[in-house]
């Protein structure tokens, strides 16, 4: 037996063996077959030819807190650093469908996002930004629908045609289910309204992406890298199933279709993933949906891990952060957000939030890793690497097939018992000190993590209620009704008993957005019709 064969006791975060050494013959990996020229199927070099020498990734940092007004300033803050891309943080009442006047939002208004209850406040946040120059990302999901439309009214309101509009919105409900828990709707009208979606993007608002498919928050939630990618297809192939049953055209969506992933630490699992990634949703859309090569290519962002981060010596979340943008970059990334080194402590301050966008700049303009397309390519390891990667997550994502989908796979707990086997094993390797955590479980020096003054929260509730009665006050009930009443008429078509064509409902939101609905009213109108998911687990 070779030497490099009795030495695979190690293992990287997702349980492959790692050898001491790597061979050629260690590896299998066919040219033609499983790299090809970047640009070319399947992929697994990059989705354009030329990558980063044509164009750096879109740089976004993930802001958003208070009123519209304080992340307005945090935004033009960003832009004037160099951010190239908008990327909007909801607080859990507008993420929910519940408004800030509610007694439900109470204590919660403005603390994790911003508050967005009406257009009015998509106005104040995005103002003097060039909506037809820059692309703004928002995570939403449940309530994706009425923010979407707000943006195109806030557009059509300064004179901007909505095909000039671009963007994403995350619209990723089931990982809410599996991992994040902003769910309000059942399953299948919820689906019924991501295909709807997909339609109207698609005839409306061609440069927009209906849906940010999201492994991030799977890993968020404890999953290994493997997990990752294969729970997040498995999620893919329901959405696209979905809008195919609808009567779409796979290649009149897909191509729109965009991803969003986690960047962690082990730098060479990390680089693996994203190429094993991009290898395998080329072959999943090939071969399952007989999709063109444009609709094969795996478009995503990326952000670097928020559970990574540690709230004793934040500073070293710096580096953390460095080495995570790196792994981006060397994988391919098309939109990267670096997380701020305070973050495991409170919002990110506005230093922090700079020094995070210095990081990429830094990554892209100064490390050399845009001079040449997948850098990594060829090294013995990470070939290796991306080939286990991959075999495991065709493995998991079979398992998911095998239980009749996603859908299925969520109501059996799969998804969910499988995560949390992997956190809890993690956290075992942690606390045992197997797997180091520098400045957590090894090299501490005793110091209790330093303490940001928060906002005011409750003087900006009060504002941002205040703002809202002032909005209801000024609507015509009568149109406001109207619009309202037209979209819990069109919604009965969305559930599950409904035989025959679906009205549009994105128009009719619109619509109401227009009246100067709410993001509440509006849930709560669509909430009326289709009830409210109830998780059997």
């Amino acid at each position: 037996m070779r030497y490099i064969d009795q030495m695979t006791d190690r293992l990287s975060p997702s349980g492959i063996p790692v050898p001491t050494v790597v061979r050629p013959d260690d590896v299998h990996t066919d040219y033609a077959r499983d790299l090809g020229d970047p640009g070319q199927f399947p992929f697994t070099r990059g989705v354009q030819p030329t990558m980063y020498r044509g164009r750096l990734w879109t740089m976004r940092q993930y802001a958003g807190f208070g009123t519209a007004t304080s992340t307005n300033e945090r935004f033009k803050l960003l832009l004037a650093a160099g951010q190239t891309g908008l990327s909007v943080a909801f607080d859990l009442p507008t993420q929910m469908g519940i408004d800030s006047d509610s007694p439900r939002a109470s204590g919660e208004v403005g603390r994790v996002g911003v508050a967005i209850d009406t257009v009015e406040d998509l106005h104040t946040l995005l103002a003097d930004i060039p909506l037809d120059k820059v692309s703004t990302s928002m995570t939403i999901n449940a309530t994706a629908c009425t923010l979407l439309a707000m943006y195109i009214v806030v557009a059509e309101e300064r004179g901007i045609d909505r095909s000039a509009l671009s963007g994403t919105v995350q619209n990723d409900i089931l990982k809410e289910y599996i991992a994040r828990g902003t769910y309000i709707y059942p399953p299948s009208p919820s689906m019924a309204l991501t295909a709807e979606m997909f339609r109207f993007a698609a005839a409306e608002v061609p440069q927009w992406n209906p849906i940010s498919i999201s492994g991030y928050h799977i890993r968020e939630a404890g999953s290994t890298a493997v997990q990752e990618v294969a729970f997040t297809f498995a999620d893919a192939i329901a959405y696209v199933q979905q809008a195919v049953d609808a009567g779409l055209h796979v290649d009149a969506f897909a191509p729109r279709l965009s991803f969003f992933f986690a960047a962690h630490s082990d730098l060479f699992e990390e680089v693996a993933k994203f190429r094993a990634a991009r290898r395998l949703w080329a072959r999943i859309m090939r071969e399952r949906f007989g999709a063109n090569d444009n609709s094969c290519r795996l478009r995503f962002h990326t952000q670097t891990g928020g559970v990574t981060l540690t709230a004793q010596q934040p500073l070293n979340n710096v580096v953390r952060v460095t080495v995570q943008a790196l792994a981006a970059a060397l994988g391919g990334t098309q939109s990267l957000h670096t997380n701020g080194y305070d973050e495991a402590l409170a919002l990110p301050t506005a230093d922090a939030a700079t020094l995070a966008l210095r990081t990429q700049q830094i990554v892209g303009y100064e490390s050399g890793v845009s001079q040449t397309v997948d850098p990594l390519a060829g090294s013995w390891y990470v070939e290796q690497l991306t080939d286990a990667v991959e075999a495991r997550a065709v493995e998991l994502i079979a398992k998911v097939d095998a239980l009749g989908g996603a859908a299925e796979a969520i109501k059996a707990g799969f998804f969910q018992e499988e995560i949390g086997r992997s956190a809890y094993e993690y956290q075992l390797r942690v606390e045992a000190g197997e797997t180091v955590v520098v400045g957590v479980n090894k090299f501490g020096d005793g110091q209790d993590p330093p303490i940001i003054p928060a906002p005011d929260f409750s003087s900006l509730e009060r504002e941002q209620v205040a703002q809202l009665a002032r909005v209801k006050a000024a609507r015509d009930a009568g149109v406001l009704a109207a619009t309202l009443a037209a979209i819990g008429d069109c919604a009965v078509d969305y559930l599950p008993s409904h035989v025959g064509a679906r009205r549009e409902l994105m128009p009719r939101i619109i619509d109401a957005v227009r009246a100067r609905a709410s993001v509440g009213e509006v849930a709560d109108t669509l909430e009326r019709v289709w009830g409210r998911y109830q998780p059997t687990m």
